[in-house]
């Protein structure tokens, strides 16, 4: 067998001082009551049994998690063939373990994802005991339905994909279609980013708000939003001419004279975005803020918000920002880490993660 040519390797040791805390927290039997005698959130107690592992995708996130968690990040070496194929190997003993795997599949969209199925069958090979497939963003999810003529449904495809590997249940954040968990013959978690966007809008304070649905299929998760936040709600009415290329009709709701929030749930190209935003603006909106989920920023995305009229786009961390995204002054991320690592921790012990939603 040829050599492989190492690309990038997950294995992260424990510190001195990260042993001490989990050795610490290992000690403690319940939350601790702070001044107003209200239990805390308590950190992951230690435990050899549940551990969490990551891809090359958003190893940022996964650490994010695992400190939030207090545990260390799993062992694993990532490694790449010189003709490309993919090798992975687990590094750490998993026999009997509850293992969860941190992998949104993201830009290079079909690597990510042949790392993680073989990530899920190196683990089921390894015995562990379940396997839970955390993709905080989850590709192909756009491609849900039969829209013309001789096409795929490619996120069935997927899902059965991460079955057969021996995936027994999985987390995602913000689907694209809520109707997708039904692709999956195993249990689904779906998280929204909503808590962390609210409370960051909430802090804000924006003046004679009105949250914004680009297009009807967003109008539910708007509502929700608009309800969070006490504010009104627009819909914008929009033809798609063809793939990535949208047309902006018009504008239903009163948005004159008021703070705009635009809300979905990816921006890929910002085309859908920057139209959306220029359409309030001629209705007499005051000013666009947006927010979304999932930043893709694929092509000419950040060119585009960069050139808008947006005062800021706010989105989460489920995908890792380019350096070209990290330096646009428009563009602020924000950390879901503490959310996802809760649902890790109630998952692991069996405890409702309805708990997490707004």
């Amino acid at each position: 067998m040829e050599a492989a040519t190492k690309t990038g390797i997950v294995s992260p040791a424990v510190s001195e001082a990260a042993t001490s805390v989990i050795a610490t927290e290992k000690k403690l039997s319940g939350p601790a009551p702070d001044a107003k005698g209200e239990k805390k959130p308590v950190r992951a107690r230690h435990d050899d049994k549940w551990k969490i592992f990551s891809g090359t995708a958003n190893d940022a996130l996964a650490k994010e998690v695992c400190e939030y968690l207090g545990l260390p990040l799993g062992q694993a070496n990532i490694a790449k063939f010189s003709d490309g194929e993919t090798y992975v190997q687990i590094m750490e003993n998993v026999r009997g373990a509850d293992v969860f795997l941190v992998q949104p599949t993201c830009d290079p969209v079909n690597e990510h994802l042949m790392q993680l199925l073989l990530l899920i069958d190196a683990l089921k090979r390894a015995s562990a005991r379940r396997i839970t497939v955390v993709i905080p963003y989850f590709g192909y999810a756009r491609q849900d339905r039969k829209d013309k003529p001789r096409v795929p449904i490619s996120s069935k495809l997927v899902a059965d994909l991460l079955t057969t590997a021996g995936a027994d249940r999985a987390l995602v954040v913000d689907m694209h279609a809520p109707q997708i968990q039904g692709f999956f013959n195993i249990p689904v978690d779906h998280l929204f980013a909503s808590p962390v966007l609210v409370s960051h809008f909430k802090e804000l304070q924006l003046p004679d708000l009105t949250v914004v649905s680009p297009d009807a299929g967003g109008v539910e998760r708007a509502r929700f939003f608009a309800k969070k936040m006490d504010s009104a709600l627009a819909i914008v009415d929009k033809r798609r001419v063809e793939m990535d290329v949208t047309e902006v009709m018009h504008v239903i709701g009163d948005v004159h004279d008021r703070t705009c929030l635009i809300l979905d749930d990816i921006i890929d190209t910002a085309g859908t975005l920057v139209k959306t935003c220029q359409a309030l603006l001629d209705a007499g909106a005051r000013q666009v803020y947006a927010c979304a989920t999932h930043a893709v920023l694929s092509g000419p995305a950040i060119e585009r918000i960069a050139k808008s009229q947006l005062v800021e786009c706010v989105v989460t961390n489920t995908i890792p920002l380019t350096e070209a995204g990290k330096a646009e002054p428009k563009i602020k991320q924000l950390k879901i880490g503490g959310l996802v690592g809760r649902a890790i921790q109630s998952i692991h012990e069996e405890t409702s993660v309805s708990k997490l939603f707004l």
